[in-house]
């Protein structure tokens, strides 16, 4: 009994040696059952979207693409500070850059798959998503097919007439230069939030439609004829 309790002890203080190394060096790097991770795997599994307001900050203080998406991997989620109720919640991200704290904003619009990168300004419990201009997609879910093409028939001859061959397309025009179009859309559509997006292409004409998030993915359900 006394061999029982001693063992005990020994895998009771190894378990807790474990538990702190997870969390002080690793809990960005996995864990995703962690409050912290858990909202950042959220954030990582929508579309990042900027503003152009927003843009020209980010381009003063010579934040790029990747340096704000990296907020989210090694990056501080400050809860105290952010505005976990209400919709959009907006949650407070924290990072050293060179040797000075920089605070940025992600914005978390309830059923819709855009999350907004803001720099902060006023108070985080009154933010507001961005209602007018454009706003470029910066980061994309880390899944192979992120893009649905519901079948009907609508949709088949509206992708005939506009040249569009599959989802794959769709995608890659997305990842190359996909922009939001904030003014057409709306988060507090019923059933589910729209997102109207801007698909610019080689040729000089842009792809204009209206989508909604389905099942972890965007489903572009209508495109805008000329």
């Amino acid at each position: 009994m006394k061999n029982f309790w001693r063992r005990l002890r020994y895998y009771g203080l190894g378990f807790g040696i474990g538990l702190i190394f997870v969390f002080f060096f690793f809990r960005n790097r996995g864990c995703s059952w962690l409050p912290e991770n858990r909202v950042k795997n959220t954030f990582m599994g929508r579309v990042l979207v900027i503003s152009d307001e927003n843009q020209r900050i980010f381009d003063e203080h010579h934040l790029t693409d990747s340096l704000i998406v990296s907020f989210l991997n090694d990056g501080s989620v400050s809860f105290g500070s952010s505005k976990k109720q209400g919709n959009p919640k907006v949650y407070k991200v924290t990072k050293e850059l060179n040797g000075k704290e920089v605070e940025l904003w992600f914005s978390m619009p309830e059923g819709a798959f855009v999350s907004e990168v803001a720099w902060p300004k006023g108070s985080i419990q009154k933010f507001k998503n961005t209602s007018t201009g454009l706003g470029r997609m910066i980061h994309f879910p880390n899944v192979e097919n992120f893009v649905f093409l519901k079948d009907n028939s609508v949709l088949d001859e509206q992708l005939v007439k506009l040249r569009v061959k599959n989802w794959e397309q769709v995608q890659y025009l997305m990842k190359k230069g996909g922009l939001i179009d904030f003014s057409k859309s709306d988060l507090k559509a019923e059933p589910s939030p729209e997102q109207y997006v801007l698909l610019p292409r080689q040729g000089g004409d842009t792809l204009k439609a209206r989508t909604v998030w389905f099942k972890e993915h965007i489903e572009f359900y209508r495109f805008e004829e000329k």
